[in-house]
């Protein structure tokens, strides 16, 4: 008898903080609308295309009756928009916890390897603001070799690099700031300064310093 088929579905994980909790920089409403409505939108899209999935192999879906290739599309957007999120929320804080300028590790790091704090952060802003559409500007910490590697991704998957962890992470999605910031997408990405949390990447780049 072959085993019952199932897998586990993704949950909306609580903010950690209060919806009104990142401001004046990222405005309640901003926060209430891109958590309570994109975010959770994509954890219902994940499941739902797990669902479908799951009928696939059951072979409850005929061929014909489904697109594989739209089907694996689905999924990907929607699971790594809920972890891409997940990971945003997580990557700030409230002023007076975020901002300011990293410590420890990290901080020696971006010294090392992009000669001071303020010319990390240039870069990090400039390539923020070239990312075309949407998408993601993200600080990876690779594993092989040590190196802080600044990338942007479009949407949800594009140029994402396998297996790095994410140190920094920036929404450049227009949901993220519209409402608060309007076509400005560059005072958005100045302002989120003052929210990152280094705490958090600190912490998570320990996990994996040798």
């Amino acid at each position: 008898m072959s085993s019952p088929i199932s897998f586990k579905k993704f949950e909306l994980p609580p903010l950690p903080y209060k919806v009104d909790g990142l401001e004046p920089y990222i405005s309640k409403d901003i926060v209430d609308v891109h958590y309570n409505g994109h975010h959770k939108g994509y954890v219902n899209g994940a499941n739902q295309f797990m669902e479908r999935f799951t009928k696939v192999i059951k072979g409850e879906l005929q061929s014909g009756q489904y697109d594989v290739q739209g089907l694996m599309r689905g999924i990907v957007f929607n699971v790594n928009g809920h972890k891409l999120h997940a990971l945003y929320w997580d990557n700030m804080a409230p002023a007076g916890k975020g901002g300011g300028q990293p410590g420890g590790a990290l901080a020696d790091l971006i010294v090392e390897q992009y000669g001071s704090y303020d010319r990390f952060k240039q870069v990090f802003i400039e390539t923020a603001n070239s990312l075309p559409g949407t998408g993601w500007t993200v600080l990876y910490y690779d594993t092989e070799n040590g190196n802080l590697e600044i990338m942007t991704f479009e949407n949800h998957f594009m140029n994402h690099i396998a297996e790095l962890p994410i140190l920094l992470i920036l929404d450049e999605f227009e949901h993220a700031y519209y409402l608060q910031y309007k076509n400005k997408r560059a005072d958005y990405v100045n302002n989120w300064w003052n929210v990152v949390n280094w705490d958090y990447a600190e912490k998570k780049l320990q996990k994996f310093l040798k």
